[in-house]
């Protein structure tokens, strides 16, 4: 079960990582960057950048069965 949400988490993170870099005009990623915006402001694609990093990390972990055991 950790290979499915590992990676399936692996895949948002890619995502809202990827989409940042690309100031995406998809609906979902406008969606994150309009909350996002409220409180960062003009650094929120910064900010989804980071968070994107973190969440993708946090995944590999739970993939690798180093966090969850």
């Amino acid at each position: 079960m950790n290979i499915l949400w590992g990676s399936l988490m692996l895949l948002i993170g890619l995502y809202i990582f990827i989409s940042a870099i690309m100031k995406s005009e998809f609906i979902v990623y406008r969606l994150f960057h309009a909350r996002a915006k409220m409180l960062w402001g003009d650094s929120a694609h910064s900010f989804l950048m980071v968070v994107g990093i973190i969440i993708a990390g946090f995944s590999a972990m739970f993939f690798l069965n180093i966090w969850a055991k």
